[in-house]
């Protein structure tokens, strides 16, 4: 085995704060930072701004109104909701509250819901609007547990199901009889309590509830503000779910660095949002920036003429630059003035799509592709790659801004420990590790060791400088029959960085004589795809059946397979006649692709390539 201890700038301060509980950590940061802006939001076609002191007020009143309803330390509050300023109001609150939040995505069925929340024995649950809590009040004799919905704009029915503003003047008239109560609540709480439980949207079975303790969330903040990466001045364009710990790693990150927030879960609206907000930094998904690229890329071509070989030849020109920039060697000057040119020609528009003020963008909870990478850093976009996962608060390892390298996701977060297990696997130990799954110690036993390492499930390497480079998860890998592994994630990205229409392309041959792929393209790009070749107004798929698609989709899959092994190469591919969807079960609700089941239903078609 291969051991990699972190970097050693952690000092007896930073391990007094992990001392602290989520709590504290936010009341500390609404007294340090009362009158700067703490979080803003739409409304309407105009955004509202909350400074840390009057986002401290709403918090208090919310949990307060928690307390008032009996909620007890460590008792699970639900939050059934897409990414909006009021999941993080209930998220404090419950924190406030020495509750522990439990995260439902929006588009978690009724079914998974009911489980979810009668799991975790929820006593209380923020719903969003009406479809939320018509999933509980159609299961709420499986719900023994929950006294109490409150929705942020759902009907109230002023029994069990409120407002937030009732929530909210439950809690005043429970500060006038208990004053100071908050602070005397947060002060109680112990580092090794329940904070969140997060149910794992698994790509099999049935979600598990991941218990981390308010240590590790105030280790991923205090991690991430010790490396000197996020500033009080920056500001953050958060769209993450925030069901997900991606999206709540960067909560804790705000409560330990002080930046301001512009909040909105909308994701056809990221790119305008950012134009508008002007963010110095993002997290995305690979997805995001895929879309992004492919976007640019595509309207680019339709441009065509001068203005499209002025385009790639730029990237051209700008990938090249910063090749050598990376490897330490020098530039030439015309290459250089030839950059300059093209970063005022192309370059600064690609900016100013984002805002123009991005110092970087943070992508985790999926490998993303290093060619779509270096085509960004070309623009002048630095894109940090991390890696985590629910079971260790989401990050486990970071490239920095001053340092890093396109390929890897960086080495561990100061504190904690990356090692490499048998089989190449990759184990994590810190602060930041869950402590087991809820209600399963048998599925504990076998991640968490006695000595504290997780066991991930992800292949990967360390290079001499710690960084770690992801292969993929172990059990995605496969043999053919010819005896060669392959590595699909790997494949899979390259295509997606050569196609600006695809969606998702996922490979397969398992004890095969060769590979193949099935393929699913974007409905947003092939529209644009349709209007320019004479197809508008027709169905996806028709479009995607259409003998044009079928033979740019071919050209697409030769250029994948000049960049692989010949083992590796793409025999037989099939375009699907409809998208990966969440509602159709193909997907999660992270947007991970649930490969046995896109498997199973096309078991039929894949079995048909080798036959």
């Amino acid at each position: 085995m291969t051991a990699q201890a972190s970097p050693p700038n952690v000092d007896a301060s930073f391990v007094d704060r992990l001392s602290q509980n989520c709590a504290v950590q936010f009341l500390d940061r609404v007294a340090a930072s009362a009158d700067k802006e703490a979080f803003r939001y739409p409304r309407g076609e105009t955004w509202e701004s909350m400074t840390w002191r009057q986002t401290g007020e709403q918090v208090q009143r919310l949990a307060a109104g928690l307390l008032s309803l009996g909620l007890q330390s460590e008792q699970r509050v639900g939050i059934a909701s897409g990414t909006r300023y009021e999941w993080i109001l209930a998220d404090l609150a419950i924190m406030c509250a020495a509750g522990a939040t439990t995260t439902v995505y929006p588009t978690t069925n009724a079914e998974d819901t009911t489980y979810i929340l009668a799991d975790a024995e929820c006593r209380v649950v923020f719903a969003e609007d009406d479809e939320q809590v018509a999933k509980l009040t159609a299961n709420k004799a499986e719900l023994p547990h929950l006294a109490k919905v409150v929705t942020f704009d759902g009907t109230a029915d002023g029994d069990w199901i409120i407002g937030l503003d009732d929530l909210a003047k439950l809690g005043d008239a429970y500060l006038a009889e208990h004053p100071g109560v908050i602070e005397e609540t947060a002060k109680s709480i112990a580092p090794d309590q329940l904070a969140t439980l997060i149910y794992t949207s698994g790509t099999t079975g049935r979600p598990k509830g991941v218990r981390l303790l308010h240590r590790a969330w105030v280790y991923e903040g205090t991690a991430i503000q010790v490396q000197d990466i996020l500033h009080e001045d920056d500001l953050q364009f958060l769209w993450l779910p925030m069901a997900h710990s991606f999206g709540k790693v960067l909560l804790s990150a705000q409560l330990a660095c002080g930046f301001a927030t512009a909040v909105d879960g909308r994701v056809e609206r990221i790119v305008d949002n950012c134009a508008i907000v002007k963010p110095t930094f993002m997290g995305a998904a690979p997805r995001i920036f895929e879309k992004a690229h492919a976007r640019i890329i595509t309207m680019q071509a339709a441009e065509g003429g001068l203005k499209e070989k002025i385009f790639l030849k730029a990237f051209e020109v700008g990938v090249k630059v910063d090749r050598l920039k990376r490897e330490g060697k020098s530039v030439p000057l015309l290459l250089a003035l030839q950059k300059d040119v093209f970063d005022k020609l192309v370059f600064s528009k690609v900016r100013e799509r984002f805002g123009g003020r991005v110092r970087f963008f943070i992508s985790g909870s999926a490998a993303l592709n290093a060619d779509i990478a270096e085509w960004f850093h070309a623009a002048g976009i630095l894109i940090l790659e991390g890696y985590g996962m629910t079971e260790n608060a989401a990050g486990a390892t970071v490239n920095h801004p001053s340092k890093y390298k396109i390929g890897t996701v960086g080495p561990a977060l100061p504190g904690s420990e990356v090692r490499i297990g048998d089989n190449d696997e990759v184990l994590l130990r810190g602060p930041h590790i869950m402590a087991g799954y809820h209600n399963l110690p048998e599925e504990t036993a076998s991640t968490l060791t006695e000595d504290g390492w997780l066991h991930t499930g992800d292949k990967g390497s360390l290079d001499a400088d710690g960084y770690l480079t992801i292969t993929g998860r172990i059990k995605d890998l496969f043999k053919t029959s010819g005896g060669k592994y392959v590595a699909p994630p790997a494949i899979e990205s390259k295509f997606k960085a050569i196609c600006p229409y695809a969606s998702q392309f996922l490979v397969f041959g398992n004890e095969r004589n060769f590979v193949s792929a099935l393929i699913t393209l974007d409905p947003d790009a092939m529209a644009g795809w349709a209007e320019e070749n004479g197809m508008a107004g027709e169905s996806y798929t028709e479009i995607v059946r259409s003998d044009a698609v079928q033979s740019m989709v071919g050209g697409y899959v030769e250029q994948l397979n000049e960049k692989l092994n010949r083992w590796e190469t793409i025999k037989k591919w099939k375009v699907l006649d409809h998208d990966l969807t969440i509602e159709s079960g193909e997907l999660t609700p992270s947007m991970k692709v649930k490969r046995n089941v896109v498997e199973e239903n096309n078991k039929t078609l894949i079995d048909s390539f080798y036959s």
